[in-house]
């Protein structure tokens, strides 16, 4: 098995928009990452918390159609934990997924005794000044040639 993480996305309001859902099923139906499992959290303008499965929602159907089987990891401990890092009146999709594109390097890694000791997860606004440095090194480099 490749990496395995748990991702937190958020969203104004109390309903998902089916084009995120269908973006996290493209980049499964393009054996980038495989679901393991995914949960709905809502934190209601009440700041009521209540969670559901994506094969609940009718609207998603299309989407989630491919997805295959998810075994059922994430629990109310993880919800609760989601719901802190969201406003009231809004709701996150949770998702436990493993990262296919790196399998074959993490079972090289294994296989030479190795191990992931940690990971960091980059605050978007890094990721944009690094993306916007990277722009700047590659139009530098391509003026030099």
């Amino acid at each position: 098995m490749g990496p395995v993480e748990c991702v937190v996305l958020a969203f104004p309001g109390e309903r998902l928009k089916v084009a995120a859902v269908t973006a996290f099923a493209e980049l499964r139906r393009a054996g980038q990452v495989r679901l393991i499992d995914s949960l709905v959290v809502v934190k209601s303008v009440a700041g009521e918390v209540s969670t559901s499965e994506l094969v609940e929602y009718e609207e998603y159907d299309e989407a989630t159609a491919e997805i295959g089987p998810e075994v059922n990891l994430l629990g109310p401990e993880d919800a609760v934990e989601a719901a802190e890092t969201l406003e009231a009146g809004s709701c996150a999709l949770m998702l436990l997924v493993e990262h296919v594109w790196a399998e074959r390097a993490a079972e090289a890694i294994r296989e030479a005794g190795g191990r992931i000791s940690g990971t960091v997860r980059i605050p978007p606004d890094h990721v944009d000044q690094a993306r916007d440095a990277y722009r700047e090194a590659a139009l530098a480099a391509a003026g030099r040639s």
